[in-house]
């Protein structure tokens, strides 16, 4: 079965870095895009930043673009998303999450995802 484990989150002041991890397994990770969202409290999901299944494309939300980089290593079945300059804005869980969609950017589109892991930002 697909497995998607997020890890590296934690407790950050403003302007810290943090870098996420997530490893999977179960899937051709290589045939996958891969993707982060988070999820503020009381707010709703969102797209943070996807990469294409070779890693030749990337594409990020306006909020984080300049901050995060996404990366992934196709030996490893693992995507990295190195967060620079945080915001307490920032603060959410974050999910790695698999499409078979080149680019995909919605929810709908990720069949598998991962369960999370807490990012806090404090001022």
């Amino acid at each position: 079965q697909v497995q998607l484990v997020e890890s590296g989150g934690g407790l950050v002041q403003a302007g810290g870095s943090l870098r996420l991890s997530c490893a999977a397994s179960g899937l051709t990770f290589s045939s996958y895009a891969m993707a982060w969202f988070r999820q503020a409290p009381g707010k709703e999901r969102e797209f943070v930043a996807v990469i294409s299944w070779s890693g030749g494309m990337t594409y990020y939300a306006d909020s984080v673009k300049g901050r995060f980089t996404i990366s992934r290593d196709n030996a490893k079945d693992t995507v990295s998303l190195q967060m620079i300059s945080l915001k307490p804005g920032d603060t959410g869980v974050y999910y790695c999450a698999a499409s078979d969609t080149p680019g995909a950017t919605m929810q709908y589109e990720y069949d598998f995802w991962g369960q999370g892991t807490q990012v806090t930002v404090s001022s």
